[in-house]
C-alpha cells in the first residue's frame, strides 16, 4: 500500500507550531517542527525524520508575555538559532514538495492537536513570505477528535498516556517534542483500527 491509498490522495504531515499569542494574523510565530508520515508493506503508518526550526518573529510582530512565559520560549536569545520564517518555511515545503512527489500525493493534509491553530499560523506565515503552501487550505486531521474517540481524552498529555506512549512534561510546549509525540499518537490510533478501502456491503 502507498500512503496516498490511505488519506484520499494526500501526504499527512504532523506539524505544531509555538506562537507568541493566539492570533495569527498579529502574532509571532516562533517555532515550527514537521514530521512526514510514511507507510510500510504492512499498511502500518510511521513517522519520518523530524524538520525543526526557530524562527524570528515578523517585522511589526505581536508578542503577548503571557504566551511567552507559557511556552518558554526567550525570543532574543541566540542560542535559538532563530532564522527567517521564509527561509525554514521554504526548506520545509521543499521537503514535503519532494515526499509527495515521490509518493504521488496530490497535497498535503496538515495532522495536529488543535489542527485549526496550527494551519492558520501556518497559511498566515506562508502569505507573507509570499510561498505556495502546499497544504490543504481547510481539511485537516486532527488528533484531538483521535484521541476523543480512541481514548476519550481531548488532552494531549492525557491522551498521550492512554496510548501508554511515554511523555516528558519538562519537554512539553518545544515544537519538535509536541510534534514526534503527536506523530507518535496519531500513527498508533490510526494503525489500531481496520482499514478497508472497499464499500461495506
Amino acid at each position: 500500500m502507498h500512503i496516498k491509498e490511505r488519506v484520499r490522495g494526500y501526504l499527512p504531515v504532523v506539524i505544531d507550531i509555538e506562537t507568541a499569542g493566539f492570533n495569527h494574523q498579529t502574532d509571532a510565530m516562533l517555532e515550527i517542527c514537521a514530521v512526514i508520515i510514511g507507510i510500510d508493506e504492512q499498511g502500518k503508518l510511521y513517522q519520518k525524520e523530524p524538520q525543526h526550526f526557530h524562527t524570528h518573529p515578523f517585522k511589526g510582530a505581536n508578542l503577548e508575555p503571557a504566551a511567552l512565559k507559557f511556552n518558554g520560549i526567550d525570543v532574543d536569545n541566540p542560542l535559538r538559532g532563530a532564522i527567517d520564517e521564509k527561509l525554514a518555511l521554504s526548506d520545509m515545503f521543499k521537503t514535503i514538495r519532494t515526499e509527495m512527489k515521490e509518493e504521488d500525493c496530490t497535497r498535503s493534509i496538515l495532522v495536529g492537536h488543535n489542527a485549526f491553530f496550527d494551519l492558520n499560523f501556518l497559511y498566515a506565515a506562508s502569505d507573507r513570505s509570499k510561498l505556495k503552501n502546499p497544504f490543504h487550505q481547510f481539511s485537516t486531521i486532527d488528533t484531538v477528535s483521535l484521541s476523543a474517540l480512541a481514548f476519550g481524552e481531548t488532552v494531549l498529555a492525557k491522551a498521550i498516556a492512554k496510548a501508554g506512549i511515554e511523555f516528558d512534561n519538562a519537554q512539553a510546549h518545544s515544537a519538535l517534542y509536541d510534534t514526534v509525540k503527536t506523530a507518535e499518537l496519531f500513527c498508533q490510533i490510526f494503525n489500531g483500527f481496520e482499514f478497508s478501502s472497499t464499500p461495506k456491503n
